[in-house]
């Protein structure tokens, strides 16, 4: 694998990505030369991780580097890209680097076009933008994506990520997309449903601060575990037991106290249902009855 020289490095911007990966990248030798930073958040988080390191607008950023990092939202990417190639900051030989999980390389054609290597890097992991995400970096993984057949650009981004001390997996451009919801609908959702369990455990009583956090807390991660581990096989619970009628009280109390969850729960019922049995946990003939269950409208009197 190549192990990239020593680089300047110009951060736009200092947001929680941006700061933490700029400061991994100081970590491991490289030199942070300047960074963009708006917002008091991100000056903040500039000063804190990137401590004596200037704060410049976007075009200086990147016309002093040698490796930009583009640490942006999705939609202000390709803009950020084009107006820094319209104002000439970018220029051949240059790295120029984001950080988008749904996008790949194609976002980054105008600077392909002057002659900057383009690469994808993105970390598979929730920041906070302090410093322990720096050990957060070390611990996962990076979706990683060059253009079709650069074999250089692929092993300077694989390089990149094993210098930070992560793991890169390499996500075709077409893949992207895919690999992108993979990781949001887990992720994401997985806070939501999370936040949803506590509301529900305070409304049934169990309001005392902090209290359902601690009940959820090894139940849920018992559950990512196994998950992780051992895949359908580890599903528990009333619906891929087939237990009908409890499937039935949950329906009917959150159609009476949390009609708002009602959806998501059938939904996710539903989908639980179905690879319980493609696992073999729940018979077939069990599944017309449990999905049955789920779209039965709960009785009027738990309304």
């Amino acid at each position: 694998m190549t192990r990239p020289a020593r680089l300047t490095v110009g951060v736009v911007s200092a947001g929680r990505v941006g700061a933490v990966l700029g400061a991994a990248l100081a970590r491991a030798g490289h030199t942070v030369a300047a960074t963009a930073a708006v917002s008091r958040a991100s000056l903040r988080r500039a000063e804190d991780l990137l401590p004596g390191v200037p704060v410049r607008p976007p075009d200086e950023v990147a016309a002093a580097a040698d490796l930009v990092l583009l640490a942006l939202p999705d939609d202000a990417l390709p803009g950020m890209v084009r107006g820094l190639t319209a104002a000439g900051a970018l220029r051949p030989g240059q790295i120029v680097v984001h950080t988008s999980g749904a996008n790949g390389v194609g976002v980054l054609a105008p600077a392909a076009a002057v002659g900057a290597l383009t690469l994808a890097l993105h970390p598979v992991m929730t920041f906070t933008g302090r410093a322990e995400d720096l050990q957060r970096v070390a611990a996962c993984s990076f979706g990683v994506t060059a253009a079709d057949g650069d074999e250089v650009g692929w092993s300077v981004a694989e390089a990149l990520v094993v210098e930070v001390g992560a793991e890169p997996v390499r996500v075709p451009e077409a893949a992207r997309p895919l690999y992108h919801t993979a990781l949001a609908h887990g992720a994401n959702h997985l806070m939501t449903l999370v936040g949803d369990c506590a509301d529900l455990l305070r409304a049934a009583g169990i309001s005392t601060p902090g209290t359902a956090e601690r009940v959820l807390g090894p139940l849920l991660s018992a559950a990512l575990d196994n998950a992780l581990r051992h895949g359908d096989r580890a599903l528990t619970g009333p619906v891929a037991r087939g237990d009908t009628g409890t499937v039935g009280t949950h329906t009917g109390v959150l159609a009476e106290r949390a009609p708002e969850l009602l959806t998501a729960y059938r939904a996710l019922a539903d989908r639980t249902a179905r690879r319980a049995a493609a696992a073999g946990l729940l018979p077939a003939d069990r599944v017309p009855d449990v999905l049955a269950a789920l779209d039965d409208d709960p009785p009027q009197e738990q309304r």
